[in-house]
């Protein structure tokens, strides 16, 4: 008897998260939806303010100096010349 009862609610809980998630699924969707792209919207926002200053349209500016270099020596190897052999 403690079998059968167990698996009556087990499949009374199913059905009955199965219409709830019917009734609520597309509330919850929505809710997660809104909030992905409000905080899309604030960074995309964010990017916007930041990269709108006050530079003229088609001017450009580098706002970070490139890495310098060492200067590598002049002996990088050795060089060696190849002859065919027949």
């Amino acid at each position: 008897m403690g079998l059968l009862r167990t698996l009556f609610f087990i499949v009374l809980v199913y059905y009955l998260m199965k219409i709830l998630g019917r009734i609520f699924g597309p509330a919850l969707f929505g809710y997660a939806t809104r909030k992905a792209e409000k905080r899309f919207n604030e960074r995309f926002g964010q990017q916007q303010q930041y990269s709108a200053g006050p530079n003229r349209e088609g001017e450009v500016t580098i706002d970070k100096q490139p890495e310098k270099r060492s200067k590598s020596s002049k002996e990088v190897g050795e060089y060696i010349d190849f002859e065919e052999i027949d």
